[in-house]
């Protein structure tokens, strides 16, 4: 992290440094408990850095900044000393924003006219927090293949749940309690993935509603540990607390991902509210069209963090560095990652200073690094794009593994693809299978539950009359519109979600898990349940005994994905026949592709628009693996292939009731009913060498 920005303590003072080179004057303001201001003129170097130290001023501090210049909105200039600032570098901050007062630097009559009534009482305050020691790390670094992703929120998975103290629910003290860490430990995931936890606020139109921003893409301070989420205090208690939660996580082999914002930042576009980077310098931290007046938004948001301007670019990399470093966490998902790679033209450039930067750094470059391949601008469709070294959400799997289980594919042939990594997306410039983040559902979207409940979303409750998010939502009500007690709708959405599921947690890559789908959580129809921190969006802890076969189903097939390799290889899947240790044949592929009859699949099968069922043969030097999908409503009679491919194969696990597959091993050839829309996991008994010819 740079050393020269920030507030830092050295002895008994503490040095104050912004980067804020358009500016004619810059003042430190003090802020007191009785939240009295007393002001420090700063001086400016050559970088345009301005500075000041002041002396007996320690842990707890805090403080804002006054930045002077010219208002000069045609030329990205929107200076207005009225309105106190954070900073960029505060590792903590505290207070909220009041959306009535005078926190926008312009007035109601013109965006472009300055407003000179003070912020001071409605903005949040920087706060300065000491050097500690970082999180306890991971005993060891858990290789990509191995990782079995859970997406959470920090207060959403935690605020109902009853074996947690109720003054640590939706904290992070209470994502770390021991009730908290066996459910993940059962369950099987190692990766927890936390929506944003850098601080963030709401946007001015959603408190208006009488809502909040609930997901935190929101970013207001790329240092500070969202305060809300502390239990312990808010003066900088939330960076020890976070840490604490961090080392908790690490002692039991979770290894931690943050979901990052470095696209935008909460202050919206140049209508919004100026709280930080548009009153530090409006022209360098954001784009702006042609006219410098206007913002260029590429995110949907209002505004976009100018990754081309090489201040901005380090204030990113600093802050990586500092979560990687000093909090101790072990990757970044990037939201809306296509913004971040873009150049001073706003063009897409895959070979940016940024993806140069994290791929030289040794604070970054071993950290899991995973883009949201796209943004909303020109050409902002990444997938497949970002290289050796990035995995990606892999928007594709999702949306065709939702039509294959709902009957809306056609035929077989991009299962396949998909199942096995997507080669055609991710296999090139010496990238692995890793590259795929698989995942059936996400924050943004229905919950699996929802998925197998709802043919239309019902957002009626975020107060937009129905028409936010997206219409797209490849779900299948099974019949009936929500809750329902007939007891063949609701077993069949549960057949349904133990089929997504499997299909999920058997596919090459590495999967990704949204937190309380194995709980069969629900939102109620809610797709875009972004500005809801209620119930709607809060795990459901006390509705579990519906949902335990989900629940055990996931807890298996993790746990048999992690003790077989030949289920989580890295490397794409190949149909190169498997050699013992002597390197002699052993009549068997890696990857093999069966029809009903226990014969590979032929080209006429592979070209079957009405196919909905085939068998995907796994195998290396040790073991094989045969794994039946079938998403017709029909059973149908299947038969296991013969020798070599096993000689037995004796059924693991399936998604179809408990008596509906056979118990006992079925030698090679024999055949056996596959129940309709059911997934069966066999273990083939192999052969895994050779004896030598005399």
């Amino acid at each position: 992290m740079n050393a020269g920005l920030g507030a830092r303590l050295n002895g008994d003072q503490t040095d104050f440094s912004l980067w804020a080179p358009r500016a004619s004057r810059v003042e430190l303001a003090l802020v007191d408990t009785d939240r009295n201001q007393t002001n420090h003129d700063m001086a400016k170097d050559d970088a345009g850095v301005w500075s000041v130290s002041v002396a007996g001023i320690g842990a707890g501090q805090r403080y804002g900044y006054r930045v002077h210049g010219e208002w000069d909105p045609d030329h990205g200039q929107r200076f207005n000393p009225a309105k106190l600032l954070l900073d960029p570098y505060a590792r903590a901050i505290t207070g909220g924003v009041d959306y009535s007062g005078p926190i926008f630097d312009h007035t109601e009559e013109s965006n472009f006219s300055p407003d000179m009534a003070d912020s001071f009482a409605s903005v949040p305050l920087s706060v300065v927090v000491g050097d500690a020691p970082a999180p306890r790390p991971l005993a060891e670094r858990i290789p990509l293949a191995e990782l079995a992703i859970y997406e959470a929120h920090v207060r959403g998975y935690t605020r109902q749940h009853p074996a947690v103290p109720e003054h640590l629910r939706g904290t992070y003290a209470g994502l770390a309690y021991p009730a908290v860490i066996e459910h993940l430990k059962s369950i099987g995931v190692n990766a927890i993935e936390l929506l944003p936890v850098h601080h963030f606020i709401s946007e001015p139109f959603v408190i208006g509603r009488g809502l909040v921003n609930y997901w935190g893409y929101n970013t207001l301070g790329f240092f500070a540990p969202h305060a809300p989420y502390s239990s312990s205090g808010t003066l900088g208690e939330q960076v020890t607390e976070f840490r604490e939660m961090v080392s908790t996580l690490h002692d039991n082999g979770i290894a931690v991902i943050l979901d990052v914002v470095y696209n935008h930042t909460g202050e919206g576009g140049h209508e919004g509210p100026t709280l930080c980077f548009r009153g530090i310098d409006h022209g360098a931290y954001y784009r702006l069209a042609l006219d410098q007046r206007n913002d260029y938004d590429v995110t949907g948001t209002g505004n976009a963090l100018d990754t081309s301007h090489p201040a901005v670019l380090q204030l990113i990399m600093d802050s990586l560095r500092y979560w990687a470093v000093d909090m101790g966490v072990d990757g970044f998902r990037f939201d809306l990652a296509t913004t971040l790679v873009r150049d001073e033209r706003h063009n897409v450039d895959q070979h940016h200073k940024f993806k140069q930067l994290i791929a030289s750094d040794p604070a970054l470059r071993d950290k899991v690094m995973i883009a949201e391949p796209w943004d909303v601008g020109p050409y902002g469709y990444q997938v497949g794009a970002w290289g050796y070294g990035w995995s990606e959400w892999n928007g594709p799997y999702r949306d065709f593994m939702r039509d294959f289980w709902r009957g809306a594919a056609n035929g077989v042939q991009d299962f396949a693809t998909r199942i096995t990594g997507s080669a055609d997306i991710y296999d090139r410039g010496g990238r692995d299978a890793t590259s795929s983040i698989n995942f059936i559902t996400a924050h943004d979207g229905f919950t699996l539950r929802d998925l197998v409940s709802y043919d239309l979303k019902h957002n009626e409750a975020n107060a937009e009359r129905n028409h936010d998010g997206t219409n797209d939502n490849r779900s299948w009500n099974h019949g009936w519109e929500g809750t329902t007690d007939d007891p063949v709708i609701i077993n069949s959405r549960h057949r349904t979600a133990r089929n997504l599921m499997a299909t999920l947690l058997l596919s090459t890559g590495v999967p990704m898990i949204t937190a309380g789908d194995e709980l069969g959580r629900t939102q109620v129809g809610n797709n875009n349940a972004y500005c809801q921190d209620s119930p709607v969006s809060w795990v459901d802890w006390y509705d579990l005994d519906d949902w335990t076969s989900l629940a055990g189903l996931t807890g298996a097939l993790l746990k048999l994905r992690a003790d077989h390799p030949v289920l989580r290889q890295s490397a794409f899947r190949s149909n190169k026949e498997v050699r013992d240790s002597a390197g002699r044949k052993l009549g068997r592929s890696q990857t093999a592709w069966f029809n009903e009859y226990g014969t590979p699949m032929i080209d006429e099968q592979w070209h079957d628009q009405g196919r909905t069922t085939i068998g995907m043969y796994l195998s290396d030097r040790n073991e094989a693996f045969l794994i039946y999908f079938h998403s017709g409503w029909h059973s149908i009679g299947i038969t296991v292939p013969p020798v070599p491919w096993g000689h037995s194969y004796q059924a693991l696990v399936h998604t179809g009731n408990a008596d509906e597959l056979p118990a006992d091993p079925l030698p090679a050839g024999a055949e056996f009913t596959l129940p309709g829309r059911t997934v069966v996991v066999f273990k083939a008994e192999v052969v895994t060498t050779v004896p030598p010819r005399s």
